[in-house]
């Protein structure tokens, strides 16, 4: 049987008898992403606004501290400015065009601080060893889920630990399909002693992350076998976790209910028989981010380098690219190089 492509890159299939230790990336027939609203006639305008003052920034704050100094915005960094981005941050601040103006530039400014694009596969995979983040299948709605498991925990204490899960997030986004922009997260706390339990620090920065710097990011967090001391500490971390994400939390729930069962692992009640083999999942998964990462890329770089251009085009969706839709001259769209006809 040819083995099947995904966004261009070959794909894992789960396999008909015996277990699988290859990533699973491809979401299940069943699962369907679900459309976000159409924007009214205000919220366009309100886009329009933020777009045409990111298109102004020729340079950023190089940390988070005040009176930084400043560095040339990159690449990379415009790229990641896109329409989609964009209206995640103004969802996140409840369509405040100042507000979200501002948290844009500080997640950006928090990158280049964190050094976020600079954590290798090299780098995170000891901490990865044991099958502590592992990103596999994808739930209902076409979301990947990332298993967390703490019980897995094997190096101590260190910065690490939280860039890993900074790595990590960042690749899933990587793994999304076309027209999906969050990601299914699986905590289950079986066999993590009280030491292995993150530090008050370490989860505060972590939700950072999450709330602060992946804004509309979570699609839903499930939690399960918490034992006594993991639920003591959910409620010392209550204070900082804000209701959005609060509400995405569902504890100790049958996982059947968000995903497939044919790619809910086995160890978690679903069918998938999956073992992790560090030496086989890893270089597999990691080369497919990379993949992954050099064709939105490419798309990017062929559809103009485009401020604001649609996540669904640069995820090799069918969807046009903004050039190809409007014009680079048109409706507000921006090049990269933050040349625009916007007000003229």
């Amino acid at each position: 049987m040819a083995q099947p492509v995904v966004n261009g890159a070959p794909a894992t299939e789960t396999p008909l008898a015996g277990v699988l230790k290859l990533p699973l990336l491809t979401p299940s027939p069943s699962s369907k992403p679900v459309a976000p609203a159409p924007l009214t006639a205000d919220q366009e305008k309100k886009y329009a606004e933020v777009l045409k003052n990111v298109a102004t920034w020729k340079t950023l704050p190089a940390s988070t501290v005040r009176n930084a100094p400043q560095a040339d915005i990159t690449d990379h960094e415009r790229m990641w400015l896109t329409r989609d981005c964009l209206l995640r941050y103004l969802r996140a601040t409840k369509w405040d065009t100042a507000h979200t103006l501002k948290r844009l530039q500080s997640t950006l400014s928090w990158r280049r601080e964190y050094g976020a694009d600079t954590f290798t596969a090299d780098y995170i995979s000891v901490e990865n060893e044991t099958g502590k983040q592992i990103q596999l299948g994808f739930d209902n709605e076409a979301r990947p889920c990332l298993y967390l498991n703490p019980g897995n925990q094997n190096t101590k204490l260190s910065p690490r630990q939280n860039h890993s899960f900074c790595f990590m997030l960042d690749r899933v986004v990587e793994l999304m399909p076309p027209g999906v922009e969050k990601s299914c997260l699986l905590i289950n706390f079986k066999g993590a002693a009280s030491g292995t339990v993150p530090s008050l620090a370490q989860a505060r920065e972590a939700l950072g992350m999450l709330q602060n710097h992946n804004p509309e990011r979570l699609g839903r967090a499930l939690i399960s076998e918490l034992p006594w001391y993991v639920s003591t500490f959910f409620k010392l971390i209550s204070p900082f976790i804000d209701p959005v994400t609060r509400d995405k939390m569902k504890f100790n729930e049958d996982l059947k209910q968000y995903v497939p069962t044919e790619q809910l692992w086995d160890q978690r009640g679903g069918q998938l028989k999956f073992e992790y083999d560090h030496s086989v999942y890893w270089p597999a998964w990691t080369e497919e981010c990379k993949k992954r990462r050099a064709a939105y890329i490419e798309r990017w770089e062929k559809g103009g380098k485009m401020l604001g251009e649609y996540e669904a085009y640069l995820r090799g969706g069918d969807h046009p690219s903004l050039s190809q839709e409007t014009g680079a001259a048109q409706n507000g769209v921006v090049p990269a190089d933050g040349t625009s006809t916007i007000g003229a």
